[in-house]
């Protein structure tokens, strides 16, 4: 098994490694690896008997490795000793300006690195234009002391996605990169895809455990299905198969009593309009949209808050040792006229102190958030492809205390976390996020087909 130890490194040009002097190794260190890069070295105990790796800054030179780390994995295997795991984050959206090299995102993926002392792995930022494959180094970014630093860099041991968007997952050069990093060079590469909601939500009906918590949906195909639908349920939700951010869902209501039918959205402002039937509403709000594009799911009478429904975020990790676990779960308030509970719509994030202040009810609820999230994720690894480390599930409670799941993301937001009691929660997701790379790392090692198979 891997472990952490402080790194320090001094001044000589050979290829010097002072290993911990607590650690003991199976056999005498010949080479030593930092990502795709392995150099011989000359290996002894630490001179001071300090639990220290020191590393002579030529021996750095010759691994590309930044002298600014301040804490690093060993992972021995027979007489190659490994220095990481490097982990390379994956996205696009580059600009030219090193202020802020990936534009509006810069914040986000500063918070994410600047965890590196404190986890032990090396995290850097790339794209598919940072890679030269002819010298088997990226031209990677690196955030120290408030500001980014390009540095060239060997190859990742582990690379974690994080395009933007779908449509930077179609790309031709990001599918070509991840196929080559992946099948040639036997990198191992998580959270890759976003999920189709549709096509996600059949897998896990398949699932006799999973199928509790998933409310009816279906693809869209006729004015006769959603009036079906309503007449069992009284709303509905139409929303993009493909869609993030609550942007394009729909609330439909049948009203029994007037025999109207609403529709709620939000396109920059909360919307609710009322038609005669259902084929005006149709025509009038969907006509510019692909209905091959849309689902249809039974609407769900949640528990609420001052009349506001309220569904809840729980994300879930992979851990240093692959196992899920929750590390952060936050309420949402719908705001007032919206279909959702999202922010941007007006919804409002509490934790759950604040929105239950009897303490057995709100532990009730915490358990019930939690054992639900864990068996979704466990079952949707088992259903995708690809290695799965992070999903942020949206799920919802009705009023008989019945848990539904509204959406699983496999590359989740953290910004609902940066709630002021919530912090220690986002920076646990971030430590998290990255840990999951030390387990690929040791698994790369012990048994490969595990990954690749």
């Amino acid at each position: 098994m891997a472990k952490k130890y402080k790194i320090d490194f001094f001044d000589e040009e050979s290829h010097i490694l002072y290993y911990p002097a607590s650690l003991s190794l199976s056999d005498s260190i010949k080479k030593i690896g930092f990502g795709s890069t392995i150099v011989e070295v000359k290996a002894e105990p630490h001179p001071n008997e300090s639990n220290v790796l020191s590393i002579s800054k030529g021996l750095a030179n010759s691994l590309y490795m930044p002298t600014f780390i301040k804490s690093i994995y060993l992972f021995q295997h027979e007489q190659l000793m490994i220095l990481g795991p490097l982990v390379g984050i994956f996205s696009s959206g580059f600009t030219p300006y090193q202020v802020h090299p990936i534009g509006e995102r810069s914040n986000t993926f500063a918070r994410l690195l600047s965890v590196q002392s404190s986890i032990g792995v090396v995290p850097f930022l790339f794209g598919e234009q940072h890679i030269d494959w002819d010298s088997g180094l990226i031209a990677g970014f690196f955030y120290q002391n408030g500001k980014w630093e390009k540095i060239n860099i060997p190859f990742p041991n582990v690379i974690y996605d994080r395009l933007p968007n779908r449509k930077s997952e179609m790309q031709h050069q990001s599918r070509k990169v991840k196929e080559k990093l992946e099948k040639e060079y036997l990198i191992p590469w998580y959270n890759p895809g976003f999920f189709n909601k549709l096509e996600l939500h059949e897998r896990l009906f398949q699932d006799e455990k999973i199928e509790k918590y998933l409310p009816e949906t279906h693809l869209l195909t006729s004015n006769h299905q959603i009036e079906q639908m309503l007449a069992t349920y009284g709303h509905v939700y139409i929303k993009p198969i493909n869609g993030s951010l609550g942007i394009g869902v729909h609330q439909i209501i049948y009203d029994r009593n007037t025999n109207a039918y609403y529709c709620r959205y939000h396109d920059g402002k909360n919307h609710l309009l009322r038609f005669t039937s259902l084929e005006a509403l149709m025509n009038h709000v969907f006509a510019k949209k692909q209905r091959s594009q849309l689902m249809i799911q039974q609407g769900i009478k949640l528990m609420r808050e001052d009349k506001r429904s309220i569904d809840f975020r729980v994300h879930t990790n992979k851990d240093i040792n692959g196992d899920w676990k929750v590390s952060a779960i936050a309420a949402k308030v719908a705001g007032i006229g919206s279909p959702t509970t999202h922010i941007k719509a007006g919804g409002e994030v509490k934790t759950l102190e604040e929105l239950f202040f009897d303490t057995e009810m709100r532990m009730e609820i915490k358990e019930m958030l939690e054992q639900t999230a864990l068996e979704l994720a466990q079952s949707i690894e088992e259903h995708v492809e690809g290695i799965v480390g992070e999903i942020g599930f949206d799920l919802g409670i009705d009023k008989e205390n019945k848990i539904w799941l509204f959406e699983a993301n496999s590359k989740p937001g953290r910004h609902i976390f940066a709630h002021p009691y919530m912090r220690d929660f986002e920076l646990l997701t971030r430590k998290m996020s990255l840990s999951f790379a030390i387990y690929l790392t040791v698994k790369q090692f012990e048994s490969p087909q595990t990954l690749f198979s």
